[in-house]
């Protein structure tokens, strides 16, 4: 009973905020996605990871293994994904980038501050930084089959990450003037995002539920399967170890549809996507909490 207490405790601020977006919305309010998430993956994101990072005390070489080990974790699913998609004959263009990247901003870093603390906190948002590169290098490339690989060196998002990890391995630290504003900017992503999650889910045209549902279980028990064993295998200590497994197995990300959308791929079956991914992880990620905790 304590641990249902437990986790239900990480989840409810979740799914309340998320609430809060797909009501807004559907109540016929206006939300202007576009200025927040700009906002948003512009300024409160970077300035959210930089800070974390900086006033973290966790040691650079468990940082490093978490960073080695989140890499590892990708490559073995955009293999086993694509292998999949192969036997099913399904498009890698419109399912490949989706089934390996998961909303690891929106719902794993509130899940990881909540369940893990400001420790678990530093972690999520390194391997955040990992899949935001990956997703708009590789994930833009096997969409649009010729997106930029040097778009995400030039974003806002992985230059917070860089200066946050150069910062906290040289062991600097702004003055606190800079860092108190910073931190007061980074304070409003965490509920805009979930709030824009919300938004976005509740703006979607779901397509081929069905074969949407298939796919998100088979998903979440590869990504589960495949973080456990690199975690064990590159020996993570608890927390580093809980948190790559949460951050992998989280949904399908709302910007796997966007990108979609932008570059022409089958939005309509991504959007299926990320309604059934999101609706299997009001179960999955209660369970997995309770399994890592």
């Amino acid at each position: 009973m304590d641990l249902i207490l437990t986790v239900l405790e990480i989840v409810a601020p979740v799914a309340l905020l998320g609430s809060i977006g797909f009501i807004w919305v559907k109540t016929g309010h206006e939300y202007r996605m576009e200025f927040i998430t700009r906002l948003s993956m512009t300024l409160s994101v970077p300035a959210l990871i930089f800070t974390a990072l900086m006033k973290t005390r966790i040691e650079p070489s468990a940082l490093t293994a978490l960073t080695l080990a989140a890499i590892a974790a990708y490559a073995v699913l955009t293999l086993i994904f694509w292998a999949l998609l192969r036997l099913g004959r399904l498009p890698q263009r419109t399912f490949l980038a989706p089934l390996i990247f998961g909303n690891t901003g929106n719902v794993g870093l509130p899940l990881a501050l909540f369940a893990f603390g400001e420790a678990g906190f530093a972690y999520a948002v390194v391997v955040f930084a990992v899949m935001a590169i990956f997703s708009f290098t590789a994930g833009v490339w096997l969409v649009s089959g010729g997106g930029s690989p040097i778009r995400a060196p030039r974003g806002p998002v992985t230059w917070g990450t860089l200066l946050g990890a150069l910062f906290l391995w040289q062991g600097w630290h702004t003055p606190d003037w800079l860092t108190n504003s910073l931190s007061l900017l980074g304070q409003i992503a965490i509920p805009v995002m979930l709030i824009t999650l919300g938004v976005a889910v509740a703006r979607l045209s779901a397509g081929h539920l069905g074969k949407a549902f298939v796919l998100s279980i088979l998903r979440v028990a590869i990504c589960i399967a495949v973080a456990v064993a690199v975690g064990r295998w590159l020996e993570l200590e608890p927390v580093a170890f809980a948190i790559l497994v949460l951050q992998i197995s989280t949904p399908v990300a709302v910007t796997s549809y966007m990108l979609a959308e932008k570059y022409g791929a089958d939005a309509d079956a991504v959007a299926g996507l990320v309604i059934a991914s999101t609706v299997l992880a009001v179960v999955t990620l209660p369970l997995t909490l309770g399994f890592l905790i």
